[in-house]
């Protein structure tokens, strides 16, 4: 009776080893593929397939790293090896590695079929609606894209690129756009894009105002706005009459109380004006920028939080004045970061 046991024990343990085994070289692959050694990566991924045949983590990391390399045919190929085998299991991150394959080889269609399939199983995962959102915007269906990264966002309101995305698509509508990159700034206030996103959100600020040579303003508001402002109708995300308030409000930045007030300062006088008329004006309004996006800032002004946000914003900028209030105030920028993670998205 020992023997039979043992033979039956012997097995047991050795095909629990080999899983072991499989999840270590699994992680040291999954640390190859960060750093960017993807042929080192994929090696250790296919020896954890030996030790654990058709093991989905190894399937998923390979997929992806195979897509990183540009080997598309193999990306797809792996992804419908691991949809095949594990159908009851996890496979989110095989949908996106499988329809961006798809996107890469020009085959959009394809990929947002691919997309969709996915969405059916997952339809709360942030990243495929992301993803289905870049595919459209290669098709050029810029519309569906908007309504793809608006969905993100809700689904994850720390993810930044969909942030970046909603800004990047809504540049020719001033509130939208501010509104986007100024939460990207708060996740996001170290690399290029927040750079970016911060000169979009200082130069939309600043839109149609400007000082001639005679020391006097000059304010232009165009028609759309003034339509939009004084609408008796209520639109879907219209900003008329915030921008409007915006506008007006940048014009101080020439008066002479504030002459020798810096940047960040004037953002700060220009900022409160946008979000106290986002409050006054936000009866009745709807669409997703008033509906998800508002609010947050409403309550951020509320709060009295705005100064913290804008030294946080302006943090791509380091100038002594920002880097200074950040030295001077970790306490207010902590609170601010307390307050923003609990903060709960309508």
């Amino acid at each position: 009776m020992k023997k039979f046991y043992l033979l039956l024990f012997v097995p047991i343990l050795s095909f629990s080893q080999n899983k072991n085994a499989a999840t270590i070289k699994i992680h040291e692959g999954v640390a190859f593929h960060d750093k960017g050694k993807y042929d080192q990566a994929l090696a250790l991924y296919d020896e954890a397939l030996i030790l654990d045949k058709n093991n989905l983590t190894a399937l998923s990391e390979k997929a992806m790293t195979l897509e990183s390399l540009k080997r598309y045919d193999e990306a797809i190929e792996i992804s419908k090896l691991a949809i095949s085998t594990h159908p009851d299991e996890d496979l989110k991150n095989i949908y996106v590695s499988y329809a961006n394959s798809l996107d890469h080889q020009k085959k959009p269609e394809a990929a947002l079929k691919i997309y969709d399939e996915g969405l059916k199983k997952y339809p709360d995962y942030y990243h495929l609606y992301f993803n289905k959102g870049i595919s459209l915007i290669n098709s050029r269906q810029t519309e569906k894209a908007l309504l793809a990264f608006q969905k993100s966002a809700q689904l994850n309101p720390n993810h930044s690129s969909s942030f970046n995305a909603l800004a990047a698509l809504n540049r020719n509508k001033k509130i939208p756009s501010i509104l986007a990159s100024s939460r990207y700034l708060l996740i996001d206030n170290t690399s290029a894009r927040a750079k970016g996103n911060l000169d979009s959100v200082i130069d939309l600020m600043n839109q149609g105002v400007s000082q001639k040579k005679d020391q006097s303003i000059n304010l232009m508001i165009d028609p759309e706005t003034l339509e939009k402002a004084n609408a008796k109708k209520k639109t879907e995300n219209n900003f008329g009459m915030t921008d409007m308030v915006l506008t007006m409000a940048a014009a101080l930045d020439y008066d002479d109380k504030n002459k020798d007030k810096t940047e960040v300062q004037k953002f700060i006088i220009k900022f409160e004006a946008l979000c106290s008329s986002l409050s006054e004006t936000k009866k009745g309004q709807k669409g997703f920028y008033w509906e998800f996006l508002a609010p947050y800032f409403i309550e951020m002004n509320e709060k009295k939080l705005l100064e913290p946000f804008a030294y946080i914003a302006f943090a791509p900028k380091q100038t002594a004045d920002v880097i200074k209030y950040h030295e001077d105030n970790a306490q207010k920028i902590k609170d601010f970061y307390q307050w923003s993670d609990n903060y709960v998205w309508k």
